[in-house]
């Protein structure tokens, strides 16, 4: 009867021990059904893994990759990921039972100078040998020790999640700072070419002024322009030293390299990847994105060490035992009349912890409602983000067709300036303007340009670059598992 009560009280805490362990549900989320239709009649744009592919520029997979093998941000977060894989094995441990071998060898000499004096024949020294195989194994009865397992396991998901948001970062920022160089090196050529035909149409005005034909005020406004215009070279060459720099750190160089060498890339083209339009549902952004599928995971882990909290309250129930040989003679260790062995169970019931148990799992609860908390504002963020990319993107491509536009009527007018020229027609005064005003509009054009692909490629990182998810491995990387 006492047994049988004894194993209603236990079923009784089983019951009350897996209430306390609720599985984790994700939270209720208020998403748009579809994507605005910016990008109506056209085709949703399937963004690869190495998504920098899609600019069709061999010397930028060349600096992506280098990026990727060197940078140590990149290198952080690998060595995060593999702390978290080995925090989940420690977890794992605990789930199995531990043994380990004991081996002891022990000689000690009796008093006789004792209250009790000793059996006549009673020997004085005396040697012990001893073996023995100990094993030991809680039983995880209300799910304390499956839920911090389960909390390490979300950790892991969430470093290598975060691995993936540096990853798509850095070749992010690669990518930008790579078009900008190529931006301001073609700004800085064009600024020469606009100092060079100032600096002709001031000695030009001078000539003018020389002959009458001008005032004070019309040549010292010149001589402003061609001042101006000299003043912006050093300023562009300074920029591009320093986007220089910034790319060689992205790419992990060492500080000799920085001063030493440069930073190869391709000469100015109009290569362009098509505008990106968002595939799929927007509830797919929550698995697409890596930093929303971390912000996630972190609150599943959240949830878990809530659980184990939870579980803290209710008895452990430890399990021993060890086997092996005990004797005074090594040669009698391992025989029969020398082994030993010992079975034991025990329940260890939390009674008095002085507010520690309950201290640990409001602090959890907290933890948890901060986790809710940064995931609902990740995904607002990241919406907010995509939105914003896809309107940047849309209006960088009119300002870069309106420049394009802008260039062709001004070529065709300093074709025209020129015939008038030839013809007598125009003065070279008037040539001169025109091609002043279309190196001004090249310079547009080039920021233009680079607006235009800086806009594709935030919009790429919104959209989670092209990760395939937590559940499928990347090309050629290891996969993280579901479980």
């Amino acid at each position: 009867m006492r047994d049988r009560a004894i194993a209603l009280a236990l079923g009784a805490c089983a019951l009350a021990g897996c209430a306390s362990t609720a599985d984790y549900e994700p939270p209720r989320l208020s998403l748009p059904g579809e994507w605005a239709a910016d990008g109506a009649g056209r085709a949703a744009t399937e963004i690869p893994y190495r998504w920098w592919t899609l600019f069709r520029d061999a010397t930028l997979d060349r600096l992506v990759d280098e990026a990727l093998a060197h940078n140590t941000d990149l290198a952080l977060a690998a060595a995060r990921v593999d702390e978290a894989r080995a925090l989940l094995d420690i977890g794992e441990a605990e789930l199995w039972p531990a043994v380990d071998a004991t081996a002891q060898r022990s000689r000690g000499r009796l008093s006789e100078r004792t209250d009790t004096p000793l059996p006549p024949g009673t020997p004085l020294t005396s040697t012990n040998n001893r073996a023995v195989l100990n094993v030991s194994y809680e039983v995880d009865l209300f799910g304390r020790l499956r839920s911090a397992t389960a909390a390490a396991r979300a950790q892991l998901l969430a470093s290598r999640a975060a691995q993936e948001t540096v990853r798509i970062g850095i070749a992010a920022d690669v990518a930008r700072g790579y078009y900008g160089l190529i931006a301001l090196d073609s700004q800085v050529a064009a600024t020469r070419r606009s100092l060079e035909l100032r600096a002709r149409d001031l000695e030009l005005q001078r000539i003018r002024y020389k002959a009458g034909l001008i005032g004070d005020f019309q040549l010292r406004q010149r001589e402003a322009e061609v001042a101006a215009a000299r003043a912006q070279l050093p300023a562009l060459e300074r920029d591009r030293a320093a986007q220089e720099l910034a790319l060689a750190v992205l790419l992990g160089r060492a500080p000799r390299a920085l001063r030493e060498d440069g930073v190869a890339r391709a000469a100015e083209n109009e290569a362009m990847p098509p505008d990106v339009v968002p595939e799929g549902l927007p509830s797919e952004l929550l698995l697409r994105r890596p930093d929303l599928v971390q912000a996630e995971q972190q609150l599943v882990a959240a949830n878990a060490q809530l659980a184990a909290a939870r579980a803290a309250f209710f008895p452990r129930i430890p399990l021993t035992g060890f086997i092996g040989g005990e004797s005074a003679s090594l040669s009698d260790l391992f025989t029969g009349p020398a082994r030993i062995w010992e079975v034991g169970a025990a329940v260890v019931q939390p009674i008095f912890q002085g507010g520690r148990l309950s201290g640990e799992r409001d602090a959890a609860s907290a933890r948890e409602r901060q986790a809710l908390a940064q995931y609902r504002r990740a995904v607002q963020s990241a919406f907010v983000e995509v939105r914003q990319a896809v309107i940047t993107q849309d209006r960088a491509r009119e300002i870069y067709e309106a420049e394009g536009e802008r260039m062709t009527a001004l070529a065709d007018t300093l074709r025209l300036a020129r015939i008038r020229y030839d013809n007598g027609l125009a003065s070279q005064l008037e040539v001169l303007d025109a091609e002043r005003s279309l190196l001004q509009a090249e310079l547009n054009r080039i920021a233009a340009l680079r607006d235009r692909r800086s806009a594709v490629v935030d919009l790429i990182r919104a959209l989670g670059g092209g990760w395939p998810g937590i559940a499928a491995p990347p090309p050629a990387t290891s996969a993280a598992s579901p479980e």
